[in-house]
């Protein structure tokens, strides 16, 4: 397949880029600094700002929001839609049509455009709306210092220099310093992907080289509060923050996806096609029957006939009932399109938080030192999580939540609180007659407070010669991407009632407990179903390489390597795409390095869908085909994605995908159908009208003839579709679509010659020619000519698309839907009684003898034997069906 090249990606300015480093550089340098100093060069206290000087500052720096997409109003979305090359071609035509006095057409072809663009205006409209109702998740307002008080201000409020209150559950306002914070743990699973809080202090970084989301004292906007509190004072707002440029980047236009390429390249074939037709069969007709009027009305009437006008309407119809379809399985579109994007991706780029594996903490080991499952593990740090006073993090939570142990019999004697310079916490329980200290924390910290360690009953002196031994199993659960933690204890007597930290000392080591974000148990299944539907799944997130790795392995992603974003940074632009192919798994990325690989990916000719719910996930959303998020995402990564999942699951994702192949494969029946049945046309149209002395159709005849064939192909949306036809990703290929349309278009011609033959030899229309005959002579068999064509034209037509709705043998392998086939038996059952009928007068049509039906007949079945026999070559030659 030929790659698909796509523009450039758009260079951000070099003053962007300046500003954008002078934001990341001040937040740096006021993050390594005292506090005083802090203070000082954003002209605050700790007090916090007075109500004049924020308001000052909120004019001076705006307000604290990420800039949305600019919302299109109703002129605007309609001015758009009405750009289509397609739309503005049936609007000429209605007009011309008009003009000349077609009213007729002029109406049936205004329906048109009216029907396909309200409705797709009207679903689109519909969606957003359901989005829109999902609600806002990012909190709308925060605490804030002003004049030593606290009040409580709209977060778009929020100012430099402002001190801000943060306490569990709070979303982070902006990108902020920390000046005080006890018990601090922050969820940035939004910027990061990794699932596990992060425990941040005001304490000043070892070291000021570090990425600056790896500053300890620094917390951004959009990510939120797990655990504890803290004051911190403002540093940057709005589109200066870290993600500031997730802003700009949502409002740039969006690339082309491979949907709206199609459908351009393929509107555009047929209207060069049609535009080259209409003005051959003009002068034909002008130069052969000397009357350029009724020329311009058969031209135009033929222009009528190969636009494929139907095409707005049954692509909006099978989105839209797609889209209801995906609605029943929690699957809200927002934008129609992107349902085919969907059936077309063969790259899936997603997150692994959340979409692997479940976002939540889950205790998943409780061992001793060496190994072994142990109780007694479990059942001290359940005492140590349920009897800590302060506010429970989700390390706690899960312990907790992990097994339902009696403590009836034990109490609370004394609690040493978690501090970050410890990084560790003890409860003092009366427990089996002793006060005992139970010690959780960080393995390290845990080993530098012991003296012994503890096998089944037994307790051995620790000495460091067999340190490495006791920390081969912590090594193994850190390789495996665990979260671990050490737990000791120390016995003292019961009389024994007041403890400090001097007393977290002599401890016995007793095993570990370890946590992790498990897999989710439909993820596996899903990976198979998506691979065997044809869908690479490349993992791209923030998260750490060993945690990635165990995810990945567990659920049947390939892991032979993965690729860090600091690997990927350094790569020159060969190399970054030869590195993108490779690798299925990247780590530690930013969110323009996820951008980056989707819009690689796409340049070398891949359909890429993403699926992300954080900020560091809008710029690639928008920059895939398909952008997925979910109900619960930050709003920026719903504002920029297509679809969004009420339910963050890869098997829903699987059923949007073959759904959204089930609607290709029937908008290609359309398409194949129209296309071939008008190449063949062509042919017909053209020799007809040079051979014959009067128009082989009369204008009024086309239009009705073109309106009865489209009402026929208003079933197609509802149609069956073979599961070899969605069994791999499917998209536009506008190279197949003329080789169809050159191998299947001219068999028509074919019947539609033997036709002509029929009326001029075997029903004497050549008769015509006899000077003798009376004018009324003539037009009788002028009419009995263009009745026996129109009968047969719009069988074939309306035949041929269940022979090319198939790869197998029609009616008998496979079958048309009911609706399908109540259109086709409903227009062909119209078109042969209108000979016949009170109508025929009116659209010069008379009644045709019953030996005609023999020959139509026997037409017919040859027609679908031979075009069955014709596409069966070409599907074995072309696409090795």
């Amino acid at each position: 397949m030929a790659k698909q090249m796509f523009p450039a990606k758009k260079e951000i300015p070099d003053a962007l880029n300046t500003k954008r480093q002078a934001d990341e550089a001040r937040l740096r340098e006021l993050c390594i600094c005292p506090i005083p100093e802090v203070f000082q060069n954003l002209k605050t206290t700790a007090n916090g700002l007075s109500d004049k000087d924020a308001e000052e500052r909120l004019s001076k720096y705006g307000p604290n929001e990420l800039s949305k997409a600019e919302s299109k109003g109703f002129f605007r979305d309609m001015a758009e839609r009405l750009q289509s090359p397609l739309v503005i071609q049936l609007l000429v035509i209605a007009a011309i049509s008009g003009i000349i006095g077609q009213f007729t057409s002029s109406i049936i072809v205004s329906l048109m455009i009216v029907l396909s663009v309200g409705l797709s205006y009207i679903l689109d409209a519909r969606s957003n709306r359901e989005v829109e109702a999902l609600g806002k998740r990012v909190q709308s307002r925060t605490w804030v210092l002003r004049e030593s008080k606290e009040v409580e201000i709209k977060m778009a409020e929020v100012v430099p220099g402002d001190i801000v209150l943060l306490q569990a559950g709070a979303i982070i306002p902006a990108d902020v310093r920390l000046i005080s914070a006890k018990d601090f743990f922050v969820s940035e699973s939004a910027l990061t992907g990794e699932s596990m809080p992060v425990e941040k202090s005001a304490n000043l970084p070892v070291s000021s080289n570090g990425a600056v989301l790896e500053l300890p004292n620094a917390c951004f906007l959009g990510t939120s509060v797990t655990s504890g509190s803290a004051r911190a004072v403002v540093i940057n707002t709005g589109a200066q923050t870290l993600f500031g440029e997730v802003s700009r980047k949502l409002g740039e236009k969006r690339i082309e996806t491979d949907f709206d390429k199609g459908i351009r390249a393929f509107t555009w074939l047929m209207i060069r096609f049609m535009l080259v037709m209409v003005s051959v069969v003009f002068l034909i007709v002008g130069l052969t029957k000397g009357n350029w009027l009724e020329a311009l009305l058969f031209a135009l009437s033929v222009a009528v006939g190969l636009t494929p006008e139907m095409l707005p309407m049954i692509v909006t119809v099978n989105l839209a009932k797609g889209a209801l379809a995906m609605a029943k399985k929690k699957v809200i579109v927002k934008k129609l399109p992107s349902i085919q994007n969907l059936g077309a991706i063969n790259i899936l780029c997603t997150d692994k938080t959340g979409t692997l594996t479940q976002d939540r903490v889950v205790l998943e080991h409780h061992v001793d030192i060496i190994g072994n499952k142990s109780e007694e593990v479990l059942n001290y740090a359940y005492l140590n999580s349920y009897f800590q006073t302060g506010l429970k993090n989700l390390l706690d939570r899960a312990v907790i939540e992990h097994v339902d142990l009696d403590v009836d019999e034990c109490k609370l004697v004394d609690e040493l609180p978690f501090d970050f310079q410890r990084r560790r916490m003890s409860v003092v329980v009366d427990y089996e007659g002793d006060n005992v200290l139970i010690c959780k924390g960080a393995v390290e910290e845990i080993y530098s407070c012991c003296t012994h360690y503890q096998i089944d009953e037994e307790i051995y002196p620790l000495i460091d010669m067999i340190r490495a031994d006791l920390f081969e199993e912590v090594e193994k659960l850190n390789r495996e991407g665990f979260r671990v933690l050490g737990i000791a204890y120390r016995e003292f007597p019961k009389y024994k009632n007041v403890f400090t930290v001097e007393d977290e000392s002599q401890l016995i080591l007793l095993g570990y407990i370890a946590f992790m974000d498990p897999p989710k148990e439909s993820a596996t299944e899903a990976v198979k179903l998506l691979d065997r539907a044809g869908v690479k799944v490349k993992v791209l997130t923030g998260d750490n390489g060993l945690v990635t790795e165990k995810v990945c392995r567990d659920v049947g992603i390939a892991f032979d390597s993965s690729m860090t974003g600091a690997a990927l940074a350094q790569l020159s632009d060969a190399e970054f795409a030869d590195a993108v192919v490779k690798n299925d798994v990247f780590v530690k990325l930013t969110p323009s390095q996820k951008e980056k690989i989707v819009l690689e990916l796409r340049k070398q000719g891949n359909v890429v869908g993403y699926m992300g719910d954080g900020i560091n996930d809008a710029i690639a959303l928008k920059a895939a085909d398909v952008g997925i998020s979910v109900d619960s995402g930050v709003d920026v990564a719903k504002e920029a994605a297509d679809i969004v999942l009420l339910e963050k699951s890869l098997l829903v994702l699987e059923e949007g995908i073959m759904e959204g192949r089930r609607i290709f494969a029937n908008i290609i029946k359309y398409i194949r159908m129209g296309a071939s049945s008008n190449f063949g046309n062509m042919f017909s149209v053209l020799g007809a009208s040079y051979l014959l002395p009067f128009l082989p159709m009369r204008p009024l005849q086309i239009l009705t003839n073109n309106l009865l064939y489209d009402f026929s192909q208003t079933g197609i949306p509802m149609d069956r579709v073979d599961p070899e036809q969605i069994a791999k990703p499917v998209r536009w290929d506008i190279r197949n679509i003329k080789r169809f349309m050159i191998w299947i278009g001219p068999i028509s011609s074919i019947f539609d010659y033997a036709t002509f033959a029929l009326m001029w030899f075997f029903f004497k229309a050549s008769a015509y020619l006899d000077p003798a005959l009376s004018l009324a002579q003539k037009d009788g068999l002028e009419r009995l000519f263009q009745s026996g064509w129109f009968v047969e034209s719009l069988l074939t037509q309306t035949l041929i698309v269940h022979i090319i709705r198939t790869r197998r043998i029609p009616f008998f392998q496979s079958r048309a839907s009911a609706p399908m086939m109540m259109t086709t038996l409903a227009v062909m059952a119209i078109g042969a009684w209108l000979p016949y009928s009170p109508f025929a007068g009116f659209l010069g049509l008379v009644p045709l003898p019953a030996v005609y039906w023999l020959w139509i007949v026997g037409f017919l079945v040859t027609y679908s034997i031979l075009t069955h026999k014709v596409k069966r070559i070409f599907l074995k030659r072309f696409e090795g069906a």
